[in-house]
């Protein structure tokens, strides 16, 4: 993860010392899929983009680079296994490093360092294959954003362990709105970053055995900011996993941006949170103390149901598998690579937990994810955990057409008195029923829903006119021309100058 200074204050690691990680050691048990992995580069035509390393003012289409891990049937001859390194070498080719020589890696890079440590992690097998088919079965999507400038695949072995419990699980580097570069982490970075998030809402339609009613927001550090803002635009998101993410440290750039609505954010959301950063830290690296202890986002929420997980061992970087793995540590608060390693497989576990719950719909998962596990003698000591229940938004009418047309607005009357029970303050208007009758009922295949509409309205609003008129018109658009004269009469009676009712019954009348 690369951050510039304008937020790198709370993520500096001044004084290091060399990690002692590895993947066999956060031990996360994979689950009942084995894992397909492709990476492509694709493009966004809508915008332009320049690499900035080639010192030229040629301008392209912006490039999208996508990596995708996906439940998969592994064919013994033709799938390999990948290694770190093959996931660095992607990692190259998005910071626009194509021909760099994979031994330059660990030296060029400023989140990696050149550590027998880290030349050792280059060799291990991670638990993903190429050459793969994705299996048949329609699954769940996590979209996720990376954090500042990062890769793709900042987090592959977290991907990994989602994929093998049944999700796909799509990226795209984080990259500034014209290069490579952001601009500090402002709300034009946000919005670049909020956009691709919504081309890869887009790119998943191109696979059938994604669910594209099942989607879930992942995002780390600043990829955090930006899922928010997605999730405030796009309403078919169904939940946001947050780890440690920027909405907590920067919350005024949210506001900044136009489609920042704090009523629009109401689905489910879970946000994993740093250590609490020591005071000689704060000090020595000038950060406000406060970040210790505000949640804004997370305490202005009203309609999302929200959970926040404090992890006592991690610092910010260890969020990504790449902070697990290459990133030096701090002395002065990193003491302990065992208990990292084991934050980072609870913090794997409770987000596979989450996304069971709320994008699977899983009964077990939806008991588990509401008790504290942190009272495991296990984890008590790694983790502290709150959450806060959403407060119940009006119910209008809007809500009520949704469950109508769950219902394909059939039984209607019906519908609306049970409902009127559990919500006695619902009011349905009578011009939008009036509207939206209409516009059923001048579909050829939803007319009899229309005149379901409107038998629902006429029980609302009995002497209106204007409703037995338009009812007539359905009547007389389906050729039911009875019912149309009855309607048309009845319209009359209510308003003897409807003059569309006088003409149509003569029309009808001559007809006959």
């Amino acid at each position: 993860m690369r951050i510039t200074t304008v937020i790198i204050l709370i993520f500096l690691q001044l004084y290091s010392i060399n990690a002692q990680t590895s993947l066999k050691e956060i031990n996360l048990d994979q689950g009942q899929y084995k894992v397909g992995f492709k990476h492509y580069i694709t493009t966004d035509s809508t915008r332009t983009y320049q690499i900035k390393n080639e010192f030229n003012n040629q301008f392209t289409h912006r490039p999208i680079h996508i990596s995708m891990w996906y439940p998969a049937s592994i064919d013994n001859k033709n799938s390999k296994q990948l290694s770190v390194l093959n996931y660095l070498e992607i990692l190259k080719e998005e910071e626009e490093w194509n021909n760099l020589p994979n031994s330059f890696l660990l030296d060029w890079f400023s989140y990696l360092s050149n550590t027998p440590q880290n030349q050792a992690h280059l060799s291990e097998k991670v638990n993903a294959f190429t050459n793969t088919r994705s299996l048949k079965e329609i699954v769940p999507v996590i979209i996720y954003a990376p954090s500042y400038e990062a890769s793709s695949i900042e987090n592959f072995t977290l991907f990994e362990y989602l994929a093998s419990n049944g999700f796909v699980v799509i990226s795209s580097p984080s990259r500034g709105t014209d290069t490579r570069l952001l601009e500090g982490g402002t709300t034009k970075d946000l919005e670049t970053q909020s956009k691709d998030v919504e081309f890869l809402l887009k790119e998943i339609h191109k696979y059938e055995n994604i669910d594209p009613d099942k989607i879930a927001l992942m995002g780390f550090s600043f990829g955090g900011l930006s899922n928010v803002i997605t999730a405030m635009k796009n309403r078919n998101i169904k939940a946001v996993v947050s780890l440690d993410g920027t909405e907590r440290y920067r919350y005024t750039v949210l506001e900044k941006s136009p489609y920042f609505n704090l009523d629009k954010f109401d689905i489910p959301y879970i946000h994993f949170a740093q250590k609490e950063i020591p005071e000689k830290v704060l000090i020595s690296d000038k950060i406000p103390a406060e970040l210790n202890y505000e949640f804004q986002l997370y305490d202005s929420l009203k309609y999302s149901p929200r959970y926040r997980y404090k992890f006592h061992d991690l610092s910010h970087s260890y969020f990504s598998s790449f902070g697990v793995l290459f990133t030096n540590r701090d002395k002065r608060q990193d003491k302990n690579d065992k208990k990292i390693m084991y934050s980072y497989k609870l913090l794997s576990e409770q987000t596979l937990l989450f996304l069971n719950a709320t994008l699977k719909n899983n009964p077990d998962a939806k008991i588990l994810i509401e008790e504290d596990f942190t009272k495991n003698s296990s984890s008590k000591n790694l983790i502290s955990r709150k959450k806060k229940k959403p407060i119940q938004k009006v119910f209008d009418y809007m809500n009520f057409n949704d469950i109508a047309l769950h219902n394909d607005y059939r039984n209607l009357i019906s519908l609306y008195k049970k409902t009127i029970i559990k919500h006695p303050k619902l009011k349905l208007e009578e011009g939008m029923l009036n509207t939206l009758g209409l516009k059923l009922s001048f579909n050829p295949i939803k007319i009899e829903q229309g005149i379901n509409l409107f038998l629902l309205a006429l029980y609302l609003y009995p002497t209106s006119a204007n409703l037995y008129d338009s009812l007539a018109e359905a009547y007389l658009y389906k050729k039911d021309y009875k019912n149309a004269i009855a309607s048309f009469k009845k319209s009359l009676e209510l308003n003897p100058e409807n003059q569309n009712a006088i003409d149509k019954l003569k029309q009808l009348e001559n007809e006959e």
